[in-house]
C-alpha cells in the first residue's frame, strides 16, 4: 500500500527537519486500518527529536502493537514554523505511520513527561482539531488519556483529559482497550464508557469527581460524584519486569535524537529514597530485570537498530546487583564492534570507576557527580547520604585513572539551606581541584575542568518535600549569586565554570507541579496568549505567563511560597502510590532535624511500597 504523506512537498521543504513530519522509519508499524479495532495515538508533546528519546513510548508502542487489533502510531508536536503553516493551511495533526488525522483515531493517549510541556498538549489538541474541553467532546472525537510522571498530580489538566492513566502502563491497558471494544460495539453515551473505565485499576476520570475548597482557598474534599468511580485511585506496578514488554526492535529515528544510542532499562525504582527527589517514591519498589534477559535484549536490540552505543537506564545503576556481570559481557560483546557503553546514573565510588575505566573512552568523557547540596549538614537534610571524604576520594580516584573533567550538579533553594551551605559548593569544587592538583604532573592529563551546575529546587507532589516553601524568584537569583561570587574567590577558579537555571521557568514549573484544577485556567489562557514550548528558553515568555495567572485572579504565592500545615488536603491526595502520606510526614520531620533514613536495602523504613509484595520489600526479609 502506498503511504500518502498528509503534507504536500512544497510545505515540507519550507519547514526545519521536515523528516519530522513524514514516518515510515526502519521498524515503525505499519497495518491495515481497516482490519483494527482500535487506533491509538501515542504522543509526545514536544519536538520529534526529544520525544523519540523516550523509552516509554518505546515500550507501549512495542507491546499495543503485537496485538492484531490495536494499531498504535506516534505522534510529537510539531515545532512553531510547521505549527504555522499547519494553521494557515487548516492541516490536521496527523499520525506519523497512516499520516491519518489524528482526530479520527479511537484514543489520543498523551505522556505527561514534565510540567513546562502543558501547553504543547493544548497545541496538539488544537491542531488535532479536537476539543480542547473534555466536557465539549462528542462521540466523533477520540478520548483523551494523559499517563507519566506529571500524570500523578493531574489537577492542573483535569479540564482537558477524559482520563489518565496512573502507573506503569503495561499492567491495564488491555483491560481498557477490550472495554473500549465492548463499549464501541454497542454504541452507548461516552460517559457510559468512562464510567466503566473508572472501575479499571489505576483508570482516574477527572470529570467523574468534585472538588470544593475552603475560605483559605486550600482543599476542603475531593469526591466522587457517582458510584461507579473509586475513592481513592491506586497507581499499577509490573511487578516482574523481566517477563513483560520490552522492544527488541524499537523505531529508529530519521534524526538525531537526544538519545540517540540503544537504552537498556536494567532495574525500576530506587533504593536511596532521597527527600526531594519525587521519581525515587513513584517509582517503588526497586524491581531488578534479570541478567539474562538484559544480555539477549541488548544483542537483539544493536543488531536490529545498527546503533554504535547502548545507555543502561535507571534511577541509581551502582545499585543494580549483577552490574558487574552485565558491563563486562558488554565489554566483550560490543569491544569487538566498536559500540560505545554508557553508564548514566553512577555512584562514583571505587567499583563505579573501575567499571567506567573499563568502557569509556577517557579522553572524550566527564565524570558526573549528583551531590546536590554543598555542605554535609544540608546533605542529611535531603538524605543523600554520601559524605565529603566519599566525593573527594572518587574525585581523587578518577584523575588518577586519567580523566580531568568533572561535571557538579547541585540544587539551590533546599529546606533549611543557609549562605554557609550555598557557599560550600563553591568550596567543594575548590577542594576537588585541589585534588586533582596533587595528582603528579606527569600523570595528569591537560588542564582540570570543572563544571558546577545549579538547578533550583522544586517541591514536588510524593516526596517528603511535598510541605515545604518554594523559594521567590528573587530568593533564588540572590542564592546563584552567592555561589558565583564565592566560585571568584577560589584560589582555582580558572578551572571552574559556573551555570545556573532560570528562575523564572522554575517558579513557573513549582505553580504546575502543585496546582489544582484552578491552575488549569491558567494554563489555556497562556496558551490563548501565545506560550508554547515553554522548556525551550528561546520560546519561554513569561510576561505572558504572568498575565494569564493574574486574568484567572490566582495567586501565585499561594502555591509556591506558602508553608503548607501538616493535615493540609493535596490535590494528589486522591492517589494511592503505596509509599503512605504518613511515611513521608515523617520524613518531613527527619528532613528538619537532619537526620538520615538509611536505603532500602540496608533497613526497610516502612515507606508502605510493601503492600505490592515484590521487589526489594520482599528480597530484604529474606
Amino acid at each position: 500500500m502506498e503511504r500518502k504523506l498528509a503534507v504536500k512537498d512544497e510545505i515540507l521543504l519550507s519547514v526545519q527537519q521536515p523528516a519530522r513530519y513524514i514516518g515510515g522509519e526502519v521498524h515503525a508499524v505499519m497495518k491495515d486500518k481497516e482490519k483494527v479495532n482500535v487506533r491509538f495515538a501515542m504522543c509526545f508533546p514536544d519536538v520529534y527529536e526529544i520525544g523519540m528519546s523516550h523509552l516509554g513510548i518505546q515500550i507501549l508502542y512495542d507491546m499495543f502493537n503485537r496485538r492484531e487489533d490495536i494499531w498504535c502510531e506516534r505522534v510529537y508536536s510539531p515545532w512553531t514554523d510547521m505549527d504555522r503553516v499547519m494553521r494557515a493551511h487548516q492541516i490536521p495533526l496527523f499520525a506519523l505511520e497512516s499520516q491519518d488525522p489524528i482526530k479520527e483515531f479511537d484514543f489520543l493517549g498523551i505522556t505527561i513527561q514534565y510540567e513546562m510541556c502543558y501547553t504543547n498538549i493544548l497545541q496538539v489538541l488544537d491542531l488535532a482539531q479536537i476539543p480542547l474541553l473534555a466536557t465539549e467532546r462528542t462521540l466523533e472525537h477520540p478520548f483523551v488519556i494523559g499517563g507519566g510522571p506529571c500524570a500523578y498530580n493531574p489537577e492542573p489538566l483535569a479540564d482537558y483529559f477524559d482520563l489518565f492513566y496512573i502507573g506503569e502502563g503495561e499492567t491495564q491497558y488491555f483491560a481498557l482497550m477490550d472495554l473500549y471494544i465492548k463499549w464501541k460495539q454497542k454504541k452507548e453515551p461516552r460517559e457510559t464508557f468512562l464510567k466503566q473505565a473508572a472501575q479499571i485499576p489505576g483508570i482516574y476520570v477527572p470529570s467523574l469527581y468534585d472538588v470544593t475548597y475552603q475560605e483559605d482557598g486550600t482543599i476542603a474534599s475531593m469526591r466522587p460524584n457517582c458510584q461507579e468511580a473509586p475513592e481513592r485511585v491506586t497507581k499499577q506496578v509490573v511487578m516482574d519486569v523481566t517477563d513483560t514488554f520490552y522492544p527488541k526492535k524499537p523505531v529508529v529515528p530519521f534524526l538525531k535524537a537526544t538519545q540517540d544510542r540503544v537504552v537498556l532499562e536494567i532495574q525500576r525504582g530506587c533504593i536511596r529514597g532521597c527527600r526531594f527527589c519525587q521519581a525515587g517514591m513513584l517509582y517503588r519498589p526497586t524491581r531488578e530485570r534479570d541478567l539474562s534477559m538484559l544480555k539477549e535484549y541488548a544483542l537483539a536490540m544493536l543488531a536490529n537498530t545498527g546503533y554504535e552505543e547502548i545507555s543502561l537506564s535507571s534511577l541509581s545503576s551502582s545499585d543494580y546487583s549483577k552490574l558487574g556481570e552485565l558491563v563486562t559481557f558488554l565489554i566483550e560483546e560490543c569491544g569487538k564492534k566498536g559500540i560505545n557503553i554508557s553508564l548514566p546514573s553512577l555512584r562514583i565510588d571505587a567499583f563505579s570507576l573501575d567499571v567506567m575505566g573499563k568502557v569509556q573512552d577517557i579522553k572524550k568523557s566527564s565524570l558526573t557527580f549528583a551531590p546536590e547540596a554543598g555542605s554535609q549538614r544540608l546533605r542529611d537534610v535531603i538524605n543523600k547520604g554520601l559524605t565529603e571524604e566519599v566525593i573527594l576520594d572518587g574525585a581523587r580516584q578518577a584523575f588518577v585513572g586519567g580523566w580531568n573533567r568533572v561535571k557538579l550538579y547541585f540544587m539551590l533553594g533546599l529546606p533549611t539551606e543557609t549562605e554557609e551551605d550555598m557557599r560550600q559548593i563553591a568550596w567543594l569544587a575548590e577542594k576537588i581541584a585541589e585534588r586533582y592538583y596533587d595528582v603528579p604532573k606527569e600523570q595528569r592529563h591537560g588542564k582540570c575542568q570543572i563544571v558546577v551546575s545549579t538547578s533550583f529546587f522544586v517541591p514536588k507532589p510524593f516526596t517528603p518535600f511535598q510541605w515545604a516553601r518554594m523559594c521567590t524568584k528573587e530568593e533564588f537569583l540572590h542564592r546563584a549569586y552567592v555561589v558565583n561570587h564565592e566560585i571568584k574567590e577560589q584560589k582555582n577558579k580558572k578551572s571552574i565554570k559556573y551555570n545556573w537555571h532560570e528562575a523564572d521557568v522554575t517558579v513557573l514549573e513549582g505553580i504546575l507541579a502543585r496546582g489544582d484544577r484552578r491552575v488549569g485556567k491558567a494554563i489555556l489562557k497562556a496558551y490563548e496568549r501565545g506560550c508554547l514550548f515553554d522548556s525551550w528558553s528561546e520560546c519561554f515568555q513569561h510576561q505572558l505567563w504572568l498575565e494569564a495567572f493574574e486574568e484567572c485572579g490566582l495567586d501565585l504565592a499561594f502555591y509556591t511560597t506558602r508553608e503548607r500545615k501538616e493535615d493540609e488536603i493535596f490535590p494528589w491526595d486522591f492517589i494511592e502510590i503505596g509509599v503512605s502520606k504518613k511515611f513521608l510526614l515523617r520524613e518531613w520531620k527527619r528532613a528538619q532535624k537532619g537526620e538520615v533514613t538509611p536505603n532500602c536495602k540496608s533497613a526497610c523504613a516502612g515507606c508502605g511500597a510493601a503492600v505490592f509484595k515484590g521487589g526489594v520489600c520482599i528480597e530484604h526479609q529474606n
